[in-house]
């Protein structure tokens, strides 16, 4: 059987070296001063399985001029943005989510008639930009944005990014805007972390001063705060107390991603866990939504074989100032390969070359020799990935185990640039991508579903993450076998619209959560089946399906992103579809949520019913809302369902290794570089 396995490290390759940061958008050359960020609230709570993250903002015009703000901020990693609440004469109003060109057709309108509004728009993949006008002179606006996502648990390590550096990938956005990332008076990031399963510890690697508290086994808060005085932040109204501004040296810019990690304890048994949300007196009647999530046991055996190792270098202009790092890193990748190893190296800029023409032996002779080549080579021209990847995937030899460095930012400029034509390039490979995605801006969705093609792995890798970590558990999926050709059957409950987090294989350490929709209380069960080389493995559950439970009424919002997920999948896959299109704006106006066809909107509530918006988001908002609160008393708090599936414990870091390991750490070193170097330069 052929193993090929494909490790993508995906680099951030800027026009310029230095990175740009969420906040406050102004045309260059602007006449008037910089609109200000005052205040700056983020509270974030993990609830075992997902987590809900606030944001709330007071912008200030310091001009005399009445202006539009605009806050532009990454996308974060598979979040459902569903509330946008903007304060209309002292007054909370929320969004509502309409198609995309009505909504900002309806912006325009008032805009131009000087009442309020506030509109929530998506870039692509880059960035929320959200839109408000008018600020009066010498006025303050408040704004308060929620987003729901699954939480991130992998190897028993979960990871929380709050993303705030952008990329840069966007140059004509770039060239055309300057930004204002600094907090002026108030800055609060508040972590709650409520777990199943007790908690080792928990860290933020790039922030020293967070201040860390143990509320008990399983609960732990973790705040980072920079303010003249202690601030309360009214929930309801957006109020807080603190007004006086900072001191200088207590300024704080958002220009650094906020990673925050925890542990759970060793010796956990592998399990499946779910939680549920049905409100029989709600819209959905009796339609109610699941979400449970397969943790395996340590049941994968390593792989025990020399490889082949192909690295798929960037060599366009951006890499000036960046190369000579690159080809040191090589080097030191290189010179850790065990002696069965073999090794070839492709670049890519305008076209693809390959620098040593077929495998060679991983001897010190051919190490050098390479090395000497590469660090002659000049970077010029833009970036062909497609022929990289091509280039890189042909010749490889089906008896050996083989794997692919890739270094880029996934952002093609020249040759072939639709996602279509990639994901047809790995479908006609017997491949397996290993991604790591570097950077916010990064084109996440090119890189995800080439990965998916491949039945792969992809990790995302922020500037602020605990290197070493990410690559323990990389290496940990490289060095050991993975499930094959996985299959969930759900019998019980009437269960239906079923979505995987995850398709084809699962590797160590991975979690497979599944979300769906049932129709009748009772018990499910739950089979998990895939094969293991040669091997079949089967692991199976029960659960009780609730009449009613309330507690968790985000999970819509996330069933419903994920089907627009599938959905765009489908689309990149076959082609442009209007059918396709038109299920995803309908998907995303039912459920709120902020899509590259769908915008949410604030106007006066009188606005609202002149132009015939329902108020359903408005609706789920107060329920989410309400949900909340109750969730933070210790009466009403719901407990997942658990059950063990396997007698081994689950996986965790600190095996797994060899020369994977040493390639996957030379790439990150060159990363490390490339961050100090932007580090200086900005």
């Amino acid at each position: 059987m052929k193993f090929f396995y494909r490790i993508s490290a995906v680099v951030l390759m800027l026009a310029a070296p230095i990175a740009h940061s969420a906040g406050l958008l102004k045309p260059v050359n602007s006449q008037y001063q910089d609109l200000q960020i005052k205040q700056h609230h983020v509270d974030v709570t993990v609830y075992g399985a997902y987590v809900t993250t606030s944001v709330e903002q007071v912008f200030h015009n310091p001009n005399e001029a009445q202006l539009e703000a605009i806050y532009s901020f990454p996308v974060p990693e598979h979040a459902a943005v569903g509330e946008f609440i903007y304060w209309i004469d002292g007054q909370p109003v929320v969004g509502e989510v309409v198609e995309k060109q009505r909504a900002r057709e309806i912006y325009q309108q008032e805009q131009q008639a000087g009442r309020d509004a506030a509109i929530v728009e998506q870039d692509e993949y880059k960035t929320f930009d959200i839109s408000v006008t008018p600020v009066l002179p010498r006025d303050d606006v408040k704004i308060r944005l929620v987003y729901v996502q699954a939480a991130m648990i992998d190897s028993n390590v979960g990871r929380y990014v709050y993303p705030l550096e952008e990329g840069g990938v966007d140059e004509e956005k770039a060239a055309f805007w300057t930004r204002n990332d600094v907090v002026s008076e108030s800055f609060n990031f508040d972590f709650h972390l409520r777990s199943a399963y007790p908690i080792d510890a928990v860290r933020l690697p790039q922030h020293a001063g967070a201040v860390l508290s143990k509320i008990n086994s399983s609960e732990w808060n973790a705040t980072l705060a920079n303010s003249s005085g202690a601030q309360q932040f009214d929930e309801e109204t957006g109020a807080g107390s603190n007004t006086q501004p900072l001191e200088p040296q207590n300024i704080i810019r958002l220009d650094k991603d906020i990673v925050v990690y925890w542990r759970l304890a060793d010796g956990l048994p592998g399990s499946a866990d779910m939680i549920v949300y049905r409100d029989p007196q709600g819209t959905g009647g009796s339609r109610g939504t699941f979400m449970f999530t397969i943790t395996p046991g340590d049941d994968l055996k390593p792989i025990q074989q020399g490889s082949d190792w192909t690295f798929v270098l960037d060599v366009s202009g951006s890499m000036q100032g960046k190369y000579a790092s690159l080809a040191e890193g090589v080097r030191q990748g290189l010179k850790k390969l065990r002696l069965n190893d073999r090794f070839r190296i492709v670049l890519f800029n305008n076209s693809a070359k390959n620098l040593t023409g077929g495998f060679l032996p991983a001897d010190a002779a051919n190490v050098e020799s390479a090395i000497k080549r590469l660090e002659n080579w000049k970077p010029e021209g833009g970036t062909n990935l497609y022929a990289g990847l091509d280039q890189a995937l042909s010749r490889a030899d089906a008896d050996r185990p083989s794997a692919i460095v890739l270094v880029t930012d996934g952002v093609a400029n020249v040759g072939v640039t639709e996602k279509k034509q990639f994901l047809k390039l790995l479908e006609k490979r017997d491949v397996r991508m290993f991604t790591f995605i570097m950077g916010n801006s990064a084109n996440r969705p090119l890189l995800e579903e080439m990965t998916a093609i491949s039945n792969g792995y992809s990790a995302s890798v922020s500037n602020s993450d605990d290197v070493i970590g990410q690559l323990m558990q990389a290496t940990s999926k490289m060095t050991h076998h993975a499930f094959r050709d996985f299959d969930v059957d759900i019998s019980g409950g009437r269960a239906k619209n079923i979505i995987h987090s995850k398709v084809g294989s699962l590797y160590r350490g991975e979690q497979l959560t599944v979300m769906g929709h049932y129709y009748q209380a009772g018990e499910m069960q739950v089979e998990f089946k895939a094969r293991v080389g040669a091997e079949s493995k089967v692991y199976r559950a029960t659960f009780i399906l609730p009449e009613s439970d309330t507690s968790h009424p985000e999970l819509e919002r996330l069933w419903g992103y994920n089907q627009i997920r599938k959905l765009n999948a489908r689309s990149d896959y076959l082609g442009a579809d209007a059918d396709v299109k038109q299920a995803i704006v309908d998907t995303a106006v039912e459920y709120g949520l902020v899509t590259d066809y769908t915008s949410m909107i604030v106007v006066r509530d009188e606005v609202f019913d002149q132009l015939g918006i329902d108020r359903n988001n408005k609706a789920r908002v107060e329920n989410e809302q309400k949900a909340r609160a109750d969730r933070k008393q210790p009466s009403t708090q719901s407990v997942p369902q658990s059950q063990p599936i396997s007698s081994s414990s689950r996986p965790s870091l600190g095996s797994g290794g060899g020369s994977v390991g040493a390639i996957v750490l030379m790439v990150l070193l060159v990363l490390t570089v490339m961050r100090r170097k932007w580090s200086i330069a900005s």
